[in-house]
């Protein structure tokens, strides 16, 4: 079972936007879509790229660097299956963002 860690409250992450914290000696990348929060690995597997810096277009998010796309939803790449990025639950506890120490395993759990 993973830890949940503080990293933000929701107003530091306004609809439209993203933030990366370390979670656990890992860079993650939050989210904010329309005000549902989603967390992916802020490390492009392409060249190694900042998700968190890229172009959020509704729930895809563009690495900066090269444009590969991200569903922030499930961190697969939008023009096929030979990438993917890991994704983390996010909890909402007032106005605290928690986000796991570990990468979700299930497919539709989150």
């Amino acid at each position: 079972m993973p830890n949940f860690l503080p990293v933000a409250t929701i107003g530091e992450i306004p609809p439209g936007s993203s933030r990366i914290f370390v979670v656990d000696r890992r860079e993650i990348a939050v989210f904010n879509v329309g005000g549902s929060l989603y967390a992916i690995d802020n490390v492009c597997p392409h060249q190694g790229g900042p998700l968190g810096e890229g172009w959020l277009d509704g729930t895809l998010v563009s690495c900066p660097w090269h444009g590969w796309c991200f569903d922030v939803r499930t961190g697969k790449m939008t023009l096929g299956d030979f990438a993917m990025v890991d994704r983390f639950a996010v909890r909402l506890e007032g106005e605290t963002v928690y986000v796991a120490s570990e990468p979700l395993r299930d497919e539709g759990s989150q």
